[in-house]
């Protein structure tokens, strides 16, 4: 992979594993589009981890209270606090996500090589974001949060497995639907995200470790591990002060255009 490819790519990574418009549809669907060969297991390792260390930087502050506020829980024996009531919700909804991207890992690696896959999956993430908008009471904050709507969250984030469901747009649309005002819909999408894109990360790194001699790729390497983690930093900023006022129509106009451009391009290619 040139540095050209790896520095479009990072920054593709960065921006769609945050906004609401899947990263992964957008991994598969773009390298088609453009007659690209594929990034390779290598690539994929870095840019994932280029987008943990945003979202960790971007959050360092809300994790070390959540962590502290979680083992006083634990020696106090009480949940009354705020910080530490939402991290064991953040655990819940984490749980669901994690036996069907272990037990199921073949099956989707196969749907990753269908483009179509991909594009028609656009439509059903265009389908949630709208949904949301229409159903949503939007008057809730992240301390009215309960077990049950950190488990359709989580439930949510699981099905972001197929590529071209948006995580993020998941996550925050079962948030929506749910009552939260979109900022903190976003703000529990964002911090139930860092404990998955880490296991996948540590999951992609073991593979990794097979692969071999990668000093030729390191300065592609390189340039997609930086491009993902600055725009990635600069998209949770964006889309939390976005959502204070705006809505998510516009994401779900531009899944919909995506997908549906996609699939006549296989239809026009077939």
């Amino acid at each position: 992979m040139n540095i050209l490819h790896a520095f479009f790519l990072g920054i593709l990574q960065g921006a769609t594993e945050f906004l609401p418009v899947s990263s992964s549809g957008h991994l598969v669907l773009v390298p088609w589009l453009l007659n690209w060969e594929s990034p390779g297991l290598a690539f994929d390792v870095v840019v994932h981890w280029g987008t943990a260390l945003a979202i960790i930087v971007y959050f360092w502050r809300d994790w070390l209270a959540l962590i502290q506020a979680a083992a006083r829980s634990l020696y106090r024996r009480s949940f009354a606090d705020p910080d530490a009531r939402l991290f064991w919700l953040l655990v819940l909804g984490t749980l669901p996500a994690v036996p069907v991207g272990w037990k199921l890992e073949d099956f989707f690696e196969m749907l990753f090589a269908r483009p179509v896959a991909a594009a028609s999956f656009l439509l059903v993430t265009a389908a949630f974001l709208t949904a949301s908008e229409w159903l949503g009471r939007r008057v809730r904050e992240l301390d009215e949060l309960t077990w049950l709507d950190a488990l359709i969250v989580g439930l949510a984030q699981a099905l972001a497995i197929f590529p071209g469901v948006s995580r993020s747009g998941a996550t925050i649309a079962a948030g929506l639907a749910r009552g939260l005002r979109r900022e903190s819909a976003a703000r529990f999408s964002f911090l139930l995200a860092t404990p998955i894109i880490l296991g996948a990360g540590l999951l992609e790194l073991l593979d990794l470790a097979q692969v071999g001699e990668l000093t030729a790729q390191a300065p592609a390497l390189a340039v997609g591990f930086l491009s993902a983690g600055v725009v990635g930093f600069g998209c949770i900023h964006f889309l939390l002060r976005y959502l204070q006022r705006r809505r998510l129509y516009p994401f779900a106009v531009y899944c919909a255009v995506a997908g549906v451009a996609c699939l006549l391009v296989a239809l026009a290619r077939a």
